[in-house]
Formats: structure tokens, sequence, C-alpha cells
């Protein structure tokens, strides 16, 4: 298998981390959706990262969908998801607060990079601001205060690390201790040091 796309990415380095985890050998590309981009829709001419290309050649992308198609093939000691519906909901429920705030992330870091300083819409900057403290808020409080590494405890640490490396100035660390420590000590397991934020 090939990952496509670069580990500043939350979404590409979610299922880096992953596929490490699920012990899927796999081929890293750190290509651009920018500065590689005629190189990157050669693989994938929608250009949107991450792309996984499977040993069949099958190409997938979406984060989400990727990773929902690694589970199913995961063996039952490895699986990143609970089987039961109630836990399910439980994760999927965090999963969505966690990718809302690297939606959220992504938003503000493409308004400040990608658009004229004079074009700066302050009102949709506030909004998506909002959205993303809304979504730090939720997870503060309801992520569990458990050692278990599952898809939503990793996403949610990816996050994080992702809005404190892009935009710490609208999310104050100290404001959220329980996400701090916890993003701080999965940094720390080897799947994480093995893709690091670049």
């Amino acid at each position: 298998m090939k990952l496509i796309g670069m580990l500043d990415s939350p979404y590409v380095r979610r299922v880096a981390i992953s596929l490490d985890l699920y012990g899927v050998d796999f081929v890293h590309e750190p290509l651009s959706v920018f500065s590689t981009f005629t190189e990157f829709s050669q693989i994938n001419p929608v250009v949107k990262a991450p792309t996984l290309v499977l040993d069949d050649g099958t190409v997938l992308m979406d984060s989400s969908l990727i990773l929902d198609y690694l589970e199913t093939l995961a063996p039952a000691d490895k699986k990143l998801l609970p089987p039961s519906p109630a836990g399910r909901a439980h994760d999927l429920h965090i999963l969505g607060l966690a990718l809302a705030a690297c939606e959220k992330s992504v938003q503000i870091v493409y308004e400040h990079n990608l658009r004229p300083a004079e074009k700066l819409h302050a009102p949709w900057l506030d909004r998506v601001s909002g959205q993303l403290l809304a979504a730090y808020s939720l997870l503060e409080k309801q992520l569990p205060d458990s050692q278990e590494l599952t898809q939503a405890s990793l996403t949610a640490a990816v996050a994080w690390s992702f809005s404190q490396f892009t935009v710490a100035s609208v999310v104050k660390a100290d404001a959220f201790p329980n996400l701090k420590r916890h993003a701080e000590r999965l940094e720390q397991h080897s799947a994480f040091k093995r893709y690091p934020i670049e």
C-alpha cells in the first residue's frame, strides 16, 4: 500500500498512525496538494490527501473512508473502534468533534495563507473560530480519561497537536488542560513519533 500526502495534514497523519497500529506495511509518499500538485494528480486526479493506493491499484481517499476500510481488515486484537453499537456511537461522537476541530483549524489556516490580507473576512473567521473552540470545549469535557489507544483517542490527539501547530493563537492550550495532557501523552507513543507533524 502507498499513503500519499504530507504529515502536516491531520488527516494524513491519523491514517499513517492508524496504519502503523493496525500493523499494515505501507510506503509513505509525502506529496503536497500544493507544491507537487501535478505529481499528486497522476496518482489521484482529484488531488485529495490522504490518498491510499491499495496493492491492487484501487485508490481510496478521505481519511474516514480509508480508516473504515482498514478497520474491516484488522484482526480483533488490533481494531481501533469498539464493536458494540453503544461503544461505536460514543467513539464516533468523539471522532466527529475531533474531525470538526481539524476542519475548522484548516479553514483558518487557508483563510490566512491563501487569501490576500486585504481580503480576509473577519465575520467568517470569527464564526469558524467559534466552531473550533466549541468542538474543543466539548472534547475537553467528553474525552474519556483512559489509557486505551483507540481511533477516537488518537484522532483527538492528532487534531489537538495540529491545532497547536497551526492556530495556537486561537486555541489557547492552558484553557484545555485535559486535551493538552492527553495529546502530550500520545505524542510519546512510538507510532506518533514515527509520523510527526512536519
